[in-house]
């Protein structure tokens, strides 16, 4: 980490402002999964211990700048309190006369929460009214979201400009530590699994990728098109016309490091809002009936998976096999995630880059038995791309001291 960290930061007595991801899932008010609260434990329970009054900032869905009530995060506050074994305070705004005499009242080791900061549109806009309302709340300022790092809003980069300090949470030096060592100095053999439903989302993340690679495993609707740049019938599958040509480049650039399904699960029929398929066989790539739909990779394609993965060192997943959100078109995926548990038992460095692959391993009960589950969906993605996320940018350069 060239970036100042929670670490080098002295927070006794004052006033730390952190942004955290607390876009957790509510239903009737109440929070579902609390796993993006927990995931920032170590740094607030930190802080705490050494003194510091902590005020906590989060979005939580999109109200897209109204006052959305069953967004609130009021919800996490109970929660938060729950974890940490003492009160934290809430306060149902992020700026203003209430927020900042709530925080004046804060003493050493206390702990609020503000209300969501997407009630104001100047969030996403990264307004630099806003952003400096926001930083007028702290001295120092710690960036624990990485779920939001991809974003320049005004929480994740716009405060920077207005605090002398700004810091990297636990949570976010995790993140970054997992993931940079994947990308930069990964063991080999080094594979990636690439799934989710179109190419068009992961052309940076292929790109990237290859020369880095030893093999991708793509699944996912990815792979139709894939098939149909091979000249073979997908039925009624998903397609990308657009990107069939990439997909034929890719293959003759990739060669034998691109590994494709051998057999796909498909369907007559698929009503996803119900969560209801018809009648469901197991074919080869070859032979997908014309009107037929393609839903997961098949028996043969998990244990030809399950032979390259065995010999791998280091492993990335981002997207899953199929519909796993259907239970019965779910099998590939939890498959690979169950691979995944048994190689990090055998000393694999595996990371889950987030979003669905993330959802995947928790439902499949092997969140704990990999290496590390990203929190952040968009912001992993936007890591393995190669990209700059700005909310790691913006925080405070350390300063290199020379060797003697």
């Amino acid at each position: 980490m060239q970036k100042l960290t929670v670490e080098d930061i002295e927070p006794k007595g004052k006033r730390i402002l952190m942004r955290v991801d607390f876009n957790v899932p509510l239903v009737g008010g109440k929070v579902t999964d609390d796993e993006r609260i927990k995931a920032t434990l170590p740094t607030i329970k930190y802080l705490v211990d050494n003194s510091a009054k902590v005020i906590l900032m989060s979005h939580l869905g999109r109200p897209k700048g109204q006052r959305v009530p069953e967004m609130s995060l009021k919800p996490c506050v109970p929660v938060l309190s729950s974890l940490l074994g003492k009160d934290v305070a809430f306060v149902d705004d992020c700026i203003g006369d209430r927020v900042e005499n709530a925080v004046r009242r804060l003493g050493d080791g206390d702990v609020i929460i503000l209300e969501n900061l997407r009630y104001y549109i100047q969030e996403t806009e990264n307004d630099s009214d806003f952003a400096a309302k926001l930083a007028g709340l702290g001295e120092i300022y710690v960036n624990d979201a990485f779920g939001a790092a991809h974003r320049a809003h005004a929480s994740t980069e716009g405060v920077t400009h207005y605090i002398q300090q700004c810091a990297a949470g636990f949570l976010m030096m995790k993140e970054l530590e997992y993931l940079g060592n994947v990308m930069e100095n990964p063991c080999q053999p080094f594979i990636a699994i690439l799934g989710g439903a179109k190419i068009s989302g992961k052309i940076d993340v292929i790109t990237n990728l290859l020369p880095k690679v030893n093999k991708i495993i793509i699944g996912g609707g990815m792979t139709y098109t894939f098939l149909k740049a091979m000249g073979l019938e997908i039925g009624n599958s998903l397609l990308e016309e657009d990107k069939i040509d990439f997909a034929k480049d890719l293959l003759v650039q990739g060669g034998e490091k691109i590994v494709l399904p051998t057999d796909i699960i498909v369907s007559d029929l698929l009503d996803f809002d119900s969560r209801k398929v018809g009648q469901l066989k197991e074919v080869d790539i070859e032979s997908i009936p014309a009107g037929w739909v393609g839903l997961d990779i098949g028996s043969k394609s998990i244990e030809k998976f399950r032979d390259i993965l065995t010999g791998a060192k280091t492993v990335v997943w981002n997207g899953p096999m199929g519909v796993f959100e259907i239970s019965d078109t779910a099998k590939g995926t939890y498959s690979i995630a169950q691979i995944l548990a048994e190689a990090t038992a055998k000393g694999v460095t595996t990371v889950i880059g987030g979003g669905d692959s993330a959802a995947a391993v928790r439902k499949a009960g092997v969140s704990d038995k990999v290496s590390h589950v990203s929190t952040g969906g968009g912001a992993s993605l936007e890591f393995i791309e190669g990209k700059m996320l700005p909310g790691v940018a913006a925080l405070t350069d350390k300063e290199l001291r020379a060797t003697p």
